[in-house]
């Protein structure tokens, strides 16, 4: 017998945050701790116990093609993992959860983006490369451990808001061991799975690259959690070396011909921008297996030249998407889909833009959705465990509302998320199995407090730096 929970009942069982899209349970009620992101064994009946939770009736899109796509079907999730994915999927004891109206698929995954400067989002909205290597790049010295963190700790919640469930961090702000160590607390008090890319930071203490030893060994000593490492490294095949020794894949921004590093490439290094590429270094990272990272609107908005998307498919390389500074640009995927899907088929399309040969074929909104997801996950190392709605892959999930009026009514799915979704349509969101946003709302995160220590963290940088505080209201 099934029994539906009131919303008074709901409200007064202290679960007042769980999903917007009715909850129902098999057995009995359920009760959700507000305090944290996980369910509460000991106030749990048998079914939240075991782990089960059953995503009901709502618009599947699994990112892969065994597995295929449901316009109405059901997601199975047992403890940190997806057990299957289909229609009509019989589940006893599991609690179910009502996704009608809303399109279930995997999380988004973001390859490249530096952290650490959540507290001074939106502050160079104007700015070009060299306004930001003076005016951020420029600060590192001034900042703490402890603004590290926060900013860490905000744009990493930022991401989960936005149903990003992976993200590289790019973090060169390796000032001091002290600085690293804040900025993986920040990261693993987000609850987001993050890549940890180990970078170099200005001053005496600086510790990079050797100091990915002690990261290994002290934050990294397993790959069955959510923060895995990486290295934030230059174009050095002395610091790639140091990397693989540690078994630390490798991120650069990269451009040029990749003169000197030919016996250093490999599957397991990602190249950012790459949109000083020569059609060599094009055809070295294709052979060698490596990734590519477009960052479509900072590329554009910065002036770091025209993304590479093209070139990186002309080149058989399916790339992925970073939100790479929050500085000037939300950091959403929402926003970077939209940008890479109307650069490259204007680019297509129009023979001004330099376009050799036959029209290039158009990227379509699934393919850019793949971009989004499963092409990131590869290029963080992390396609086995997620970028797709796989069973026996970790259960990151986000459920997307469809009945909002930016998207209803449904009529094409992949074209809602790609073109007519943002972040208020993120509903509800799992990592690894656990609930981090539902809803709507994020879980178990006092946001007064936060913002408190974000806005001490930019006065200080900013009083270090000398901005003034008309900075606020500049909109030139």
């Amino acid at each position: 017998m099934r029994n539906r929970l009131s919303r008074r009942d709901f409200l007064a069982s202290g679960a007042a945050g769980l999903l917007a899209v009715r909850l129902k349970a098999d057995t009995t009620s359920t009760a959700v701790k507000k305090a944290d992101t996980t369910l509460l064994a000991a106030r749990q009946p048998a079914a939240a116990q075991s782990g089960r939770i059953l995503l009901r009736g709502g618009c599947v899109l699994s990112l892969d093609p065994k597995v295929g796509d449901f316009a109405v079907g059901d997601v199975l999730i047992e403890g940190s993992r997806i057990a299957a994915v289909g229609p009509s999927l019989k589940a006893p004891a599991a609690t179910v959860v009502d996704a009608s109206n809303t399109i279930i698929m995997p999380g988004f995954v973001d390859t490249h983006r530096h952290m650490w400067q959540g507290a001074i989002r939106n502050s160079l909205p104007n700015g070009l490369i060299g306004d930001y290597s003076r005016e951020v790049l420029g600060i590192r010295s001034m900042m703490r451990p402890e603004d590290v963190r926060i900013g860490d700790l905000v744009s990493a919640l930022g991401a989960v808001n936005a149903g990003v469930t992976t993200v590289l961090d790019w973090s060169h702000i390796g000032n001091s061991p002290a600085h690293t160590d804040a900025a993986i607390d920040g990261l693993r008090a987000s609850g987001v799975r993050a890549v940890y890319g180990f970078g170099a930071g200005v001053g005496p203490a600086v510790r990079y690259p050797d100091d990915i030893r002690r990261l290994r060994k002290q934050h990294f000593s397993s790959s069955d959690q959510l923060l895995t490492l990486a290295l934030a490294g230059g174009m050095s095949a002395k610091e790639w070396a140091i990397a693989r020794d540690v078994g630390a894949p490798i991120s650069v921004h990269a451009g040029g011909t990749l003169a000197g590093l030919e016996k250093a490439l490999g599957p397991d290094v990602t190249y950012i921008h790459c949109t000083t590429f020569t059609d060599g270094a094009w055809k070295l990272v294709a052979g060698s297996g490596g990734h590519v990272s477009i960052a479509c609107p900072i590329e554009m908005g910065m002036g770091l030249g025209v993304p590479p998307i093209q070139r990186a498919l002309d080149h058989g390389i399916r790339p992925s998407l970073s939100v790479d500074v929050e500085t000037e640009m939300p950091g959403d995927m929402f926003t970077q889909m939209r940008s890479v899907f109307t650069l490259q088929r204007m680019m297509a399309t129009n023979p001004s833009q330099g376009v050799k040969g036959p029209q290039p074929a158009l990227l379509t909104v699934r393919d850019v959705m793949e971009f989004a997801t499963i092409a990131g996950a590869r290029a963080n190392h992390l396609d086995r465990k997620v970028g797709t709605l796989t069973p026996g892959k970790d259960a990151d999930i986000v459920m997307l509302r469809t009945d909002a009026i930016n998207v209803l009514p449904l009529n094409n799915a992949y074209g809602a998320v790609v073109l007519a979704m943002d972040t208020s349509n993120v509903d509800t969101v799992f990592i690894a199995g656990k609930a981090v946003k539902q809803g709507g709302r994020l879980l178990g995160v006092d946001l007064a407090r936060i913002r408190r220590e974000a806005e001490q963290s930019r006065d200080y940088i900013a009083g270090k730096a000398g901005w003034n505080k008309d900075r606020l209201l500049r909109g030139q």
